[in-house]
């Protein structure tokens, strides 16, 4: 019989055999464990001195009701094909999230395919993700500057007006120092800033080009952070001029927000969407998660809610919000809401937009307005995941 894998922290070596074993896995190399090594959490599985496995964790905050809360982001995890079919998978990941949760996480982050394998783990998908591609000439004859000024490169203002507009959604990782760097060395991008004369940054785009199979090129959208839509129409102002030089913008799944800036704006609808690999979120520890989210500070309420465990059962908790405060404690109340682990994710990052979404997902309550007090809670704030890891 085979020994049994070890799980553990990658020194040197083990780096560059998992480095080795992810080129394998995927297909190609992969540029992010390069690039993450001095910021990333490693875990390994290994066996008779072998790396059969191996992901990268990196602790970092994501915007949840305007306040960053300490989030396990996963990325990059592999296992060799030989060594596929026997659960190893999960056991990483379980082996993966422990530094991290010692840490202090208390949300987990993912984006991947293999969405079935991630829900049977406890992840959940809060809203479907899309990159949409546009010809340049309808961004060029549909948006106008408005009298904003370009500025080539990125500046302090600029990182300011990310972080700003990046509370004002439910996701966006509230970016550390090292990551502005990480994204443009390993994407090759470009940044632009975007402000009416004498003003501080209103917009950030950031970009880079992508040769087409046969003949010409296109411009793909990385970061799109614009603190109007006069702004934002500036910004596709802007890439409409590139139509000389790129036929087609395509934005990269999640760079746009959830907003119709793009659609409502073009005089003829000839957008293309494709379906990418949704963001899948998890809550780790419930109390705790509650009690570092961000809540509306005008809202007062109690609900009684019960949770499906993810091993059967349920707990019954009280969840209580004042002033902008919130916490979820036990209880024998009988609850008027139930929800699964999995649903109570979506609910937390803001995906349920009314109660009949929510109802068409599986959510039981007692009454149309028990719900409704939960679900107006989060509401204040759209889920949004621009970042990737």
């Amino acid at each position: 019989m085979n020994q049994q894998p070890a799980f553990v922290p990658a020194d040197d070596g083990l780096w560059e055999q998992y480095d080795q074993l992810a080129t394998r896995a995927y297909g190609h190399a992969i540029g992010d464990i390069a690039h993450l090594r001095k910021h990333a959490d490693l875990r390994v599985a290994v066996r008779e001195g072998r790396v059969v496995a191996g992901g990268l964790g990196l602790l970092v905050g994501q915007f949840f009701g305007g306040v960053p809360v300490p989030s396990a982001c996963l990325g990059d995890g592999c296992v060799a094909p030989e060594e596929r079919g026997d659960h190893l998978a999960a056991d990483l990941v379980r082996e993966r999230l422990r530094p991290l949760i010692e840490r202090g996480a208390v949300i987990s982050t993912i984006v991947t395919s293999s969405t079935g394998y991630a829900r049977r783990l406890g992840w959940e998908a809060p809203i479907s993700v899309f990159a949409w591609t546009v010809a340049t000439d309808d961004l060029r004859n549909s948006f106008a500057g408005d009298g904003f000024e370009v500025e080539h490169g990125l500046t302090g203002d600029t990182e300011t007006l990310q972080r700003h507009l990046a509370s004002r959604w439910n996701g966006p990782v509230h970016r550390p120092s090292w990551w502005t760097r990480w994204k443009h060395d390993k994407s090759n991008l470009t940044g632009y800033r975007f402000a009416r004369s004498g003003q501080p940054a209103a917009g950030l785009l950031s970009l880079t080009t992508r040769r087409h199979e046969r003949h010409g090129m296109g411009l793909v959208v990385h970061d799109f952070w614009a603190d109007s839509r006069a702004a934002a129409s500036a910004m596709m102002a802007f890439l409409g001029r590139h139509n000389t030089r790129a036929r087609t913008i395509t934005f990269r799944r999640g760079a746009l927000p959830p907003d119709p800036t793009l659609l409502h704006g073009l005089r003829h609808h000839r957008t293309t969407a494709d379906a990418w690999h949704p963001w899948m979120f998890r809550i780790l520890d419930i109390p705790e998660a509650i009690r570092l989210r961000g809540w509306p500070a005008e809202l007062t309420t109690a609900v009684p809610i019960e949770i499906e465990g993810e091993t059967g059962g349920r707990g019954r908790w009280l969840l209580s919000i004042e002033a902008g405060a919130a916490e979820i404690v036990p209880t024998g109340v009988e609850g008027q809401v139930t929800l699964t682990q999995r649903q109570l994710a979506v609910w937390y990052a803001g995906g349920y937009r009314s109660t009949t979404s929510a109802r068409m997902d599986g959510v039981n309550a007692v009454s149309e307005r028990a719900l409704a007090a939960l679900l107006h809670s989060t509401a204040q704030y759209e889920p949004w995941l621009p970042d990737h890891f």
